[in-house]
């Protein structure tokens, strides 16, 4: 009943925020907010919409298998942001772009517009369905954990998203980010101010824990194969943000809203900075629970995926023995809903919303079709439940690995076709662009085996990278 109750207000406040801030939405408003969006409002939504459900869960649990290494990472996606808003955005800008894929169309053709939109569609519908899938597995492992439950959740969950974004889009996301991301950090501080209250820590005790734990290890130089390396990890952070945000249609759209060039600068440094202390609170917790687990001779998990929610459950377990102790366990479970409805529903409610502006305006080309935007709304989220309950059925490993490992694969094209627009002048033969990007990832594919297989060495994040590079070389070979 518990889990009823805060999903009905959450989404009831959703709806009151829909209602309350778009009263005539037309595809202007659905696709570019009016581009009246004022930068700090985008940026504070922006810190939310980029922490997921999956961070949520797994990146405190990170801390079991690699420390902090994930910080050096978040130390490139800063570079990354700068990347983004002094290079990217002035182009994006300066062409008035609905869609950013269509710069492709503009200087290198129609097949590689194309191709670049497919591809968008492709790894945010896997990205995104990855992600929401963390919400849908912890409500239904609470409530019940059968296969039938899940499947319900699912649709309903997709279901509520689809409710408050249909009218508005993305002018309706920027006020939603706003409340969800606020919802996310004091969800985040509740919990960790409880688990140094298990500990009997104050801030200062918990600082100093913290600290001297061999897992708070940021940076390691020591290991050139790990993929935990130092400058693997920053140059991997960088490109993944380049990629990840500056050349996907989801990030882009809300910060294609502020009214100028200099606001939505403004807006991606301010939460580019952020990114790095948000995730430091993430990793924080995680050290807390293994030592809180350590204290109580309770075994670590194998999966850290499973740590956080471990501490939930277990918790529940030990407090279970009178109305005072229930009453603590449903307000530390409230807030572990709270947090993973927050960073869950803003990131699948502005993929949902980026997707239908993508096959609107890139596949379809009917920028100002109102009936069409509708029913491409409703599709998406359509496919986009068919493809949680399909992962679902598939998944065997960590869920941040997972996702990161699809993007290396898939957004490696698309990386490569802007660096080849931006950084050369050539023209190409636009008719062979889409088989060069299919046989890039495929290549990356077969070098990541034999590096394994042969030299024992472990491609991480920057797979990546060596897409991108995969797919320039093979442009090259195109130009006229």
């Amino acid at each position: 009943m518990l889990i009823i109750v805060v999903i009905a207000l959450y989404f009831l406040v959703l709806f009151g925020i829909s209602r309350l801030m778009v009263h005539r939405a037309s595809n202007s408003t659905f696709f570019r907010g009016e581009r009246r969006s004022p930068w700090w409002l985008v940026a504070f939504g922006m810190v939310g919409a980029s922490i997921s459900g999956v961070t949520f869960v797994s990146v405190p649990g990170m801390v079991l298998s690699s420390g902090m290494a994930y910080l050096q990472l978040c130390m490139g996606f800063v570079l990354g942001y700068l990347v983004v808003a002094f290079v990217l955005l002035p182009v994006y800008y300066k062409l008035n772009l609905t869609s950013i894929y269509s710069y492709l169309g503009q200087r290198l053709g129609q097949r590689s517009y194309k191709t670049g939109a497919w591809f968008f569609l492709l790894s945010k519908m896997c990205g995104a369905s990855l992600k929401f899938y963390v919400v849908c597995m912890i409500l239904g492992t609470f409530l019940g954990g059968s296969k039938v439950l899940f499947v319900l959740i699912t649709i309903t969950m997709v279901f509520l998203i689809w409710l408050y974004t249909r009218r508005g889009g993305i002018r309706t996301l920027v006020f939603t980010d706003t409340f969800q991301t606020l919802c996310l950090f004091t969800a985040l501080l509740l919990i960790i101010y409880k688990v140094m209250g298990q500990m009997e820590f104050s801030l200062t005790d918990a600082l100093h824990s913290i600290v001297a734990d061999e897992r708070s290890r940021v940076f390691f130089f020591d290991d050139w194969a790990s993929p935990t390396l130092f400058w693997k990890q920053l140059l991997s952070g960088l490109f993944i943000v380049v990629v990840m945000t500056g050349l996907d249609q989801d990030m882009m759209q809300k910060n294609l809203t502020c009214k100028t060039l200099k606001d939505a600068q403004k807006d991606m440094c301010t939460y580019g900075l952020a990114f790095l202390p948000a995730n430091f609170l993430f990793l924080a917790l995680g050290v807390l629970l293994a030592q809180y687990f350590e204290a109580q001779g309770v075994a670590l998990p194998t999966k850290g995926d499973d740590l956080l929610t471990m501490f939930i459950a277990n918790h529940g377990e030990m407090m279970m023995g009178g109305s005072k102790f229930f009453t603590l366990h449903s307000s530390l479970f409230t807030l572990f809903l709270v947090g993973i409805l927050a960073a869950s529903c803003s990131s699948a409610d502005s993929a949902l919303t980026s997707l239908t502006t993508c096959y609107c305006v890139d596949i379809r080309q009917k920028e100002n079709d109102e009936r069409l935007r509708r029913r491409v709304h409703m599709v998406m989220c359509v496919w986009f439940a068919a493809f949680i309950l399909l992962f679902d059925a598939v998944n065997s490993k960590s869920l941040i690995d997972a996702i990161y490992t699809v993007v290396s694969y898939t957004y490696g094209p698309l990386l490569g076709l802007f660096a080849f627009g931006l950084f050369t002048r050539h023209e190409l033969s636009d008719r062979w662009v889409p088989y060069v990007c299919v046989a890039s990832p495929l290549l990356c594919y077969t070098i990541d085996q034999i590096a394994k297989q042969q030299f024992d060495y472990h491609f991480g994040y920057e797979l990546l990278l060596l897409n991108g590079m995969l797919t320039f070389f093979g442009l090259l070979a195109l130009k006229k």
